[in-house]
């Protein structure tokens, strides 16, 4: 937790929404502002909400969003309105901590950790983003490129990625998704995997392929991104539900009802696990629509 000398209190790093930023590329970035860490982002924590005073004097409500997180590195240099960082045993920081509200996300922090669920990975699945039409296009479907609107969504897909730490990128070999995670994989020099079976006409031969490469990646446990096609998601997306933990019965069923919708194109949906193989299990679920 963090203590800031301007309102005097204790309270967990926070901070405010750029323009166009994603909730998890904030998170991390806030963090490093505040206190010189560079963190992984892990399962969400319970959101906290609010009011007070706009800058017209009008009540407004004002929420913020938690996370577990590790730390990956950084010198942990104060920077930005902080003069203090304490490291606290939940006892501790339950007495320190200076506000009510704060106390839900050590609570849950907790929790978690009593239940083996606190260590997660995450497995982010994305519906490739704005492509051509297929009705302007003469060539092949699989050479299909993104649009200008895809193109920058893919930009936008690094920061988030890169806020949970993925390591291993796995896409369909067809243009409009090789093209929407390349651009973090660029980034952080990761070798994009390419696998037939993701695609659309890989899966309409073999529909086997695309379960059985989820499979090997939920055995792996690897930080991982897939992107595939509309018509591919599903099967991906039903087998997540049906590995739900009890618990989380909410995860179970917005996997379903994404399996059942369908997944918007440039949609990131981030699934935190916790184990590998016949043990692993989905505990969280974050969506994160394209604008």
């Amino acid at each position: 937790m963090v203590h800031r000398p301007k309102y005097g209190d204790w309270a967990w790093s926070k901070g405010k929404l750029d323009p166009g930023e994603d909730w998890p590329a904030a998170a991390v970035r806030e963090v490093f502002e505040e206190i010189g860490f560079h963190v992984r982002l892990g399962r969400t924590l319970p959101t906290s909400e609010y009011t007070l005073q706009d800058q017209s004097g009008q009540p407004a409500t004002k929420q913020c969003r938690y996370w577990a997180a590790e730390v990956m590195s950084g010198d942990g240099a104060l920077v930005n309105e902080i003069d203090e960082v304490a490291w606290l045993d939940v006892p501790a920081a339950t007495a320190r901590l200076s506000y009510a509200h704060d106390h839900d996300q050590l609570r849950a922090l907790e929790r978690a950790d009593r239940a083996g669920t606190l260590t997660t990975w995450p497995l982010v699945i994305i519906r490739h983003a704005r492509s051509r039409p297929r009705s302007t296009w003469q060539e092949a479907d699989p050479l299909r490129p993104l649009n200008p609107r895809g193109r920058e969504r893919a930009e936008a897909l690094i920061p988030v990625l890169a806020a949970f730490g993925v390591t291993r990128v796995v896409t369909s070999p067809s243009v409009r998704c090789l093209d929407t995670v390349l651009p973090y994989a660029v980034a952080t020099g990761t070798r994009a995997r390419l696998k037939a079976g993701l695609s659309e006409e890989g899966f309409a031969e073999q529909p086997d392929r695309a379960p059985d490469h989820l499979t090997r990646l939920l055995e792996r446990g690897d930080a991982t991104v897939v992107c595939s096609h509309g018509p591919v998601l599903p099967v991906l997306l039903r087998r997540l539900a049906g590995i739900a933990d009890p618990d989380e019965s909410t995860a179970g069923v917005t996997l379903s009802e994404a399996a059942e919708r369908g997944m918007d194109k440039g949609e990131a949906l981030v699934a935190h696990l916790v184990g590998t193989g016949d043990q692993v299990r989905v505990v969280g679920l974050e969506r994160y629509p394209a604008p």
